[in-house]
């Protein structure tokens, strides 16, 4: 998409100009609230009798115009009830889905099939996506540069590493030195990768893992070992200062605390937006020099 080849050519530009180093980055997510409200989510048994329900409206629109009505609301009111259709059976697929995933008694909204119920910042659940940043700079401060970014509807950080690195991989020609991350992210598999990629991961440790005895890969045994170490801890402390100050803007001046449009595609635009805008302003007063 147009977005992606944008946040791809700032990058570019930024990196020619040696304004960016992917020497240290740090990863972290963020959830944002979906456009759907919580009783939108129904199950399939339900979501049966709303298909019948929007078949039949869909015929009586069609076969019973209101006369006193102009052609424009007319096509309006069709558009209307055939969009309720469509959301109605995108929203039975994504049910079938789930349930084949292994989910008991999934459900899905009818207002935005993409959008999942998900744990947000202030610990009560309702429709979100999970918006996953990439934020390379200097422990000592200065400009801070989004250089990954993927758009979920998974609640979970674990298991996102892998994907940022190629995320980051695709967007720069390159991979960071160094990724911090906090313990949500440490997901074995992924640390391997990371690790045979030559990525140093500086991931805490979570704390069911912190006594643990049984055998691992020597990849994740290596990181373990790391991040007892004093200078992995000194190094990992700049992980907050990195990533968290690029989600808080992004929610808050880019307009992703509560996004207005639905489907996993168009909230993943917003969120290009908000990163090309954000690396844009970041790096303003040097690129013009």
């Amino acid at each position: 998409m147009a977005l992606e080849t944008l946040m791809t050519d700032v990058l570019g530009v930024l990196l020619h100009k040696g304004l960016v180093s992917l020497n240290l980055v740090a990863q972290d997510g963020t959830r944002v609230r979906a456009s759907a409200s919580a009783p939108s989510f129904r199950r399939e048994a339900t979501l049966l009798d709303c298909r019948e329900q929007a078949a039949l409206h869909v015929k009586a629109v069609l076969a019973d115009p209101d006369p006193e009505a102009t052609e424009g609301e007319r096509l309006a009111r069709i558009a209307a009830a055939l969009d309720y259709q469509e959301r109605v059976e995108a929203a039975i697929a994504t049910v079938q889905t789930l349930r084949d995933e292994g989910k008991e008694e999934p459900r899905a909204s009818t207002t935005d099939a993409d959008a999942r119920r998900m744990k947000m910042p202030d610990g009560g659940f309702r429709p979100g996506y999970n918006i996953q940043l990439a934020t390379a700079g200097s422990e000592l401060g200065g400009a801070r540069t989004i250089v990954g970014l993927l758009v979920t509807n998974t609640g979970s950080d674990m298991g996102s590493v892998t994907p940022m690195l190629e995320d980051i991989k695709a967007r720069t020609g390159q991979l960071p030195s160094q990724l911090l991350a906090d313990a949500n992210h440490a997901k074995h598999s992924c640390i391997e990768a990371a690790t045979r990629a030559g990525v140093e991961v500086l991931i805490a440790i979570p704390k069911r893992e912190q006594c643990a005895t049984t055998p691992v890969r020597p990849e994740v045994e290596a990181w373990r070992e790391r991040m007892k170490t004093d200078e992995a801890k000194r190094a990992y402390r700049a992980r907050a200062g990195l990533c968290e100050l690029s989600n808080a803007h992004l929610k808050e001046h880019h307009g992703t605390a509560s996004v207005l449009v639905r489907g996993l595609a168009k909230v993943t635009c917003v969120a290009l937006f908000g990163a090309v805008a954000a690396n844009i302003l970041a790096h303003a007063s040097a690129w013009l020099a």
